[in-house]
């Protein structure tokens, strides 16, 4: 029997309108869930109940919050195999891969469980005596968290878990062909422990979901925003943020670089450009968009890579497979589009292109050799299991094609010499930056975010996201019983300025 979700605010259902089918991207004919999506007017209404409810959760001492992530954590992990399974039925992603990404929540969870007892303020030294200076985490207020659905689950978990911890209120408006499995994590969140109305989800619609957004930042109903989704949405939404003077936590799209030095190990370049080329059907953030390799060794990285791609398995993603389908019809429209970028001057490898004979949504891996600094398909993020491929002479000009897209979320260099590692760190624009490894992959405890057009320079995970968060509050104490002014009431030991030894 097929799953009817609806949104979930102040810790009951909320009818809605207009139902979206979620499908098995593998099995197109197969609905997972019929999500009943509700309107602008809805995403409003749980902006206020956030609101309502974010005052005493954030007078609940942070090690109690802390002990909350703790049980999330641990019921995630007891979750585990039924929650990956979901993910694997609803998007498409490896059963391995779903797995992965499932304990991406718990390594989260297990991480900001402590940060509970650790968010420091610091006590400074006045200028002036009896007097004390202390600074404060204090929470924003309502977190309005809107995700993509390529990673359903793990990438929410980057803004709940330690938007929670902080003592934060979050309305999630997780994507409609990924509800299942985001409603699914909504409920074991609710399991741990938190009151009604601390965590809100609400399926919604893009428009809807802006146009709700827009309402709540006019009635101070939401204090950040959170998205995770293309460029060009996250543009609307900064512009959006900054009418009320807000900084948006942005983690957007890329078109991520791999150099391969003449000195690499070309067959671990090799698998490294097809874990981050195609894994997840390239359908990542971090997604390998051109391998820029040296001139020396293009011929023998290219015969490799192309042996490498015509030998994996592509297919069914409950099995052994490189990849699944695309996430969606909507991905696969779109992948089409990207094809038709393909010009004359391309060498394509190493066979079809275009849809896979059956039923899902199953695409031929591509490789494209030869692509030119001003090509469509060198400049622009293309979401989908398809890797430029083009040369460079020297270190310095690599970067200089690294950089030229403009995007800034990941990249990777192989090469066996420490210099050029360091000089590409350097110079590269990324916000990530892989030696001898792959431009996907995140730990839960190092900064994840990136610069340009991949993001507004916000972070996520690690220490790093509790500036997302939280805001900083300055209090000075005087208990001298006299008003002591800063810069006027200040003693002056004068020292010999003209002495010499």
């Amino acid at each position: 029997m097929t799953r009817q979700i609806v949104s979930v605010v102040g810790g009951k259902d909320v009818p809605g309108g207009a139902a979206y089918e979620s499908i098995n991207p593998a099995r197109p004919a197969e609905t997972v869930a019929t999500v009943l999506l509700a309107d602008s007017g809805a995403f409003a209404g749980a902006c206020r109940t956030a609101a309502a409810a974010q005052r005493d959760w954030a007078r609940v001492p942070a090690p109690v919050r802390g002990r909350v992530v703790a049980s999330i954590g641990r019921l995630v992990e007891a979750n585990a195999e039924t929650l990956a399974r979901l993910v694997t039925e609803e998007i498409g992603k490896p059963y391995a891969e779903a797995l992965g990404e499932v304990r991406e929540i718990v390594d989260t969870c297990d991480f900001f469980l402590g940060e509970g007892r650790r968010l420091y303020g610091q006590t400074v030294p006045s200028e002036m005596p009896d007097k004390s200076l202390f600074t404060f985490r204090v929470p924003v207020g309502v977190a309005a968290v809107i995700t993509a659905g390529n990673f359903p689950v793990a990438v929410p978990s980057w803004y709940l878990v330690p938007a929670l911890l902080c003592g934060n209120a979050v309305v999630w408006k997780p994507a409609e062909y990924a509800a299942a499995s985001a409603h699914a994590l909504f409920r074991l969140f609710a399991a741990a422990g938190l009151p009604d109305g601390v965590l809100n989800v609400v399926f919604a619609g893009g428009e809807a979901t802006y146009e709700g957004l827009d309402r709540a930042l006019d009635e101070g109903t939401v204090h950040k925003v959170g998205f995770t989704g293309s460029s060009a949405v996250g543009r609307r939404i900064g512009e959006l943020c900054g009418r009320h003077l807000q900084s948006p936590c942005l983690e957007l799209g890329g078109k991520n670089p791999m150099v391969v030095m003449p000195d690499a190990d070309l067959d671990l370049a090799v698998e490294g450009a097809l874990f981050a080329g195609f894994g997840t059907a390239g359908q990542r953030c971090t997604s390998l968009g051109t391998v820029i390799v040296h001139e020396d060794v293009h011929d023998r990285f290219l015969a490799a890579f192309t042996e490498a791609v015509r030998d994996a398995k592509i297919g069914d993603p409950a099995g052994d497979v490189l990849y699944g389908p695309m996430l969606d019809h909507r991905f696969a429209e779109r992948y089409e589009e990207y094809l038709g970028w393909i010009q004359p001057h391309h060498r394509v490898l190493p066979g079809p292109t275009g849809r896979m004979d059956g039923e899902g949504l199953f695409y031929h891996p591509v490789i494209v050799d030869g692509v030119r600094p001003g090509d469509r398909i060198f400049l622009e993020e293309t979401f989908g299991p398809i890797v430029g491929v083009t040369t460079f002479t020297t270190l310095d000009e690599a970067i200089g094609l690294a950089n030229r897209p403009g995007y800034g979320l990941s990249s990777s260099i192989y090469t066996s010499d420490p210099k050029a590692a360091f000089r590409f760190r350097e110079g590269v624009s990324a916000g990530m930056v892989s030696v001898n490894n792959s431009t996907s992959g995140a730990e839960a405890h190092l900064p994840f975010g990136g610069n340009g057009k991949s993001g507004n320079g916000s972070r996520q995970s690690g220490i790093w996201v509790l500036d997302q968060f939280t805001r900083w509050q300055a209090m000075n104490w005087d208990y001298s019983g006299r008003l002591q002014k800063a810069q006027m009431d200040v003693a002056d030991i004068t020292p010999d300025l003209a002495f010499r030894i």
